[in-house]
């Protein structure tokens, strides 16, 4: 989904925008909070700082844990580390007594201790192995890169990388794993690299390529969609839902989440086949229309926050919508 700003020292690194996420979780005394994206424990950290509340943090990969030993001293009692998938928050959650929370809050994508670690093979900037793992378990980067079919890569560098040369790439690809397979980091950069031009605004030529790659390894939409869904059912009325993504398939999947929830959502047009679903009561308030990004100040300061955005809402007291083909359908 990115690059969370998250790092190995909580207390010395700040999360991307992470005023504006505190001024909308609005944490307070006797509440209890999700930091969702646990990464380095951040956003638990200025909670936790906020209000006399308790916080549980989530995470997929299991090196997150360490870095909230120190937190956990920090806060005897207040925080509860798990490990596991955002999408599986409520089911979580409920197995240790809490079904209720007063605020979640969502960190996207890749964090910065993972791309930091070579050895785990998100970046292209020093060369490791071709991974991509958050987790410990599945398919690797290497699997998909040197054992999906050409049109398939083709598709998926395409709709998760919004490559444009998704095609020749793929090509590129494919000619060169007869030879010899796809291993490493640095292997693969310097072959899209032959592929593509660098644009004018100096992002390299791989990063798309890599995005779409992280994405299906991890299958960070489809979580996305799932976390979301997830929340919602979680969250008390009143409760307050904070998202960072970094990217526009992320961001419009949270957009078109929360308008639809909002029922800000936009008609549809009249020539389009209709989506069939029943009229419901809102089950969030937006507390802002459109997107918040960072200041300028800050993306000066932490050029990874330059493409993040921040969408809020508020819970209502309507039950949770059931999940339907419809979430994520604008992304998908």
């Amino acid at each position: 989904m990115s690059a969370q700003s998250k790092g190995h020292k909580p207390k010395g690194h700040t999360p991307v925008m992470l005023r504006e996420v505190m001024d909308a979780l609005a944490p307070r005394d006797g509440g209890i909070y999700v930091d969702a994206t646990f990464g380095a424990g951040g956003y638990s950290r200025a909670i936790l700082e906020a209000a006399k509340c308790d916080v549980w943090g989530i995470d997929r990969d299991p090196e997150a844990g360490l870095s909230g030993a120190e937190l956990e001293r920090d806060f005897p009692g207040r925080l509860t580390i798990l490990c596991g998938r955002f999408g599986d928050m409520t089911r979580l959650l409920e197995g240790l007594g809490a079904n209720k929370a007063d605020g979640v809050a969502f960190d996207l994508g890749v964090s910065s201790m993972q791309i930091d670690e070579s050895g785990r093979g998100f970046s292209f900037q020093s060369d490791g192995p071709l991974d991509m793992r958050m987790g410990k378990a599945g398919v690797t980067a290497a699997d998909v890169v040197n054992g999906l079919a050409e049109k398939d890569l083709a598709d998926l560098i395409y709709i998760n990388g919004e490559e444009r040369a998704s095609r020749r790439i793929a090509r590129a690809i494919v000619k060169a794993r007869a030879k010899t397979p796809f291993t490493g980091t640095g292997q693969l950069a310097d072959l899209v690299r032959g592929v593509v031009k660098r644009a004018k605004d100096g992002v390299d030529p791989a990063t798309r390529t890599f995005q779409a790659l992280r994405i299906y390894v991890n299958d960070e939409l489809g979580e996305l969609d799932r976390g979301l869904c997830a929340a919602e059912s979680l969250l008390a009325p009143g409760g307050r839902l904070a998202v960072v993504s970094f990217h526009s398939l992320e961001d419009r999947r949270v957009k078109d989440f929360l308008r639809r929830r909002s029922g800000a959502h936009p008609r549809e047009s009249r020539h389009l086949p209709s989506r069939e679903e029943p009229s419901r009561d809102p089950s969030f308030r937006l507390l802002r229309r459109g997107v918040l990004k960072p200041s300028a100040a800050e993306t000066a300061a932490n050029p990874r926050a330059r493409s993040a955005r921040l969408r809020a809402a508020e819970r209502t007291s309507v039950p949770a919508w059931p999940q339907s083909p419809s979430d994520g359908r604008a992304a998908a």
